[in-house]
Formats: structure tokens, sequence, C-alpha cells
């Protein structure tokens, strides 16, 4: 925790969707790991209520603290 989530626009087939857990983002090439979104239940719940987010979005929770908010950053090419 927290949970941090960021969509970029859609492309090749999937969501954008970049979601990882704690405060520092790595930059090792293997942090984030692909995941079909079935898996998303068990494996990060508190997610699921923000995958319908538009590209250019963000969110940041705790279970009890939630924020969501635009970065344009996000559609740039």
């Amino acid at each position: 925790m927290p949970l941090n989530g960021l969509r970029h626009p859609t492309a090749f087939g999937v969501s954008g969707w970049y979601i990882w857990g704690g405060e520092v983002l790595s930059d090792s090439p293997d942090f984030f790991k692909p995941i079909h979104l079935a898996h998303l239940e068990n494996s990060c719940r508190l997610s699921l209520k923000y995958l319908l987010l538009p590209p250019g979005w963000r969110f940041l929770t705790d279970g009890t603290y939630e924020d969501m908010w635009f970065d344009p950053a996000l559609l740039e090419v």
C-alpha cells in the first residue's frame, strides 16, 4: 500500500493501465508484469473500481483514502 494506477491510451490490444503497490515506482525493467483482468479480483481487488476511468487518469488509494486526477502528460505521444 498504497495502490497506484495510471492509464495511457490503449494500443495493441492492451488497456493502457499500469498498477503498482507502494510509494516508489521502480525503473527496473521487470517491475510491471502483465495480468489478465480475470485475475485482478484475487490479486488487486482495490483496483477494480477505477478501471473504467479513461486514458489520462490516475488513482491512489489505501482502501480508506482515495484520490483520482487527470494527468494530460499521460496522453502525450
